[in-house]
């Protein structure tokens, strides 16, 4: 089974999204959620991911349709909601990054065409068909509505967010705390019963053994600005030794 690896940017560089896609990953997760970043950075930051062979996703904070058109349009291949806990929202969700007859998606030409190669019928139908819409488990009421949420039609692969979950069961920041790990496996359980792919983030090598063991397609590596820490921590304490 061929699974596909991704990480998310915390470190707003077009540089880095390259580099990505060269070091092996298969997708670049932008953050519109948490990093401050103008229309150009975002639009420079695709265009680099898809130099270096790297699908560019982008993470909205919620449900706003002009945004979630406005990213597609940009050329991003998927839009990640933040913090999705309805079905209703699922639904919207998916109507943002559809076309009609399946959503409510504006159409233009621009940069997703090649400027005119690609006819509009033909991007319509890949992008109906390609286009990811992944929502973003992140809070109990989002664990408990995940089934109906789950059995929206277009909902591509489900994400997790374990920090933010722990901090919404007021368990503190404690993304490995046992019960936030039930949550996770519950979140699994509910996707595999409906058939739709669940992409862990596994903060632990207990954790990273647990998902390969369950052959999962789709995994984050984390965020870019943890790696490039303790890469650097690394490096630095491997000089300094006597």
């Amino acid at each position: 089974m061929t699974r596909s690896i991704g990480l998310l940017q915390s470190v707003p560089s077009p540089l880095l999204c390259e580099m990505m896609g060269h070091a092996g990953y298969d997708f670049v997760l932008l953050d519109l959620e948490h990093v401050l970043v103008s229309p150009d950075q975002l639009q420079h930051a695709i265009r680099a991911s898809e130099l270096g062979g790297c699908a560019p996703w982008v993470r909205v904070p919620e449900v706003d349709e002009k945004l979630i058109g406005r990213v597609l349009d940009a050329g991003a291949k998927g839009v990640v909601i933040s913090r999705l806990e309805t079905a209703e929202q699922a639904a919207r969700a998916v109507a943002a990054a559809r076309f009609p007859p399946l959503g409510r998606r504006g159409i233009t030409g621009g940069r997703v065409t090649g400027f005119g190669k690609m006819a509009l019928p033909d991007y319509i139908e890949q992008a109906n068909r390609e286009i990811l819409v992944v929502p973003m488990i992140e809070s109990d009421a989002g664990v408990r509505a995940l089934p109906d949420i789950l059995a929206v039609p277009g909902i591509s692969l489900v994400m997790e967010g374990a920090l933010d979950l722990a901090l919404d069961l007021g368990l503190g920041p404690q993304p490995l705390h046992a019960e936030v790990w039930q949550r996770l496996l519950h979140i699994a359980r509910c996707c595999d019963e409906a058939g739709i792919p669940f992409c862990p983030n596994p903060r632990t090598d207990e954790q990273l053994r647990h998902w390969v063991s369950r052959d999962v397609r789709w995994m984050l590596a984390g965020e870019d600005r943890g790696l490039l820490l303790a890469a650097l921590r690394d490096r630095a304490s491997a000089l300094r030794a006597p």
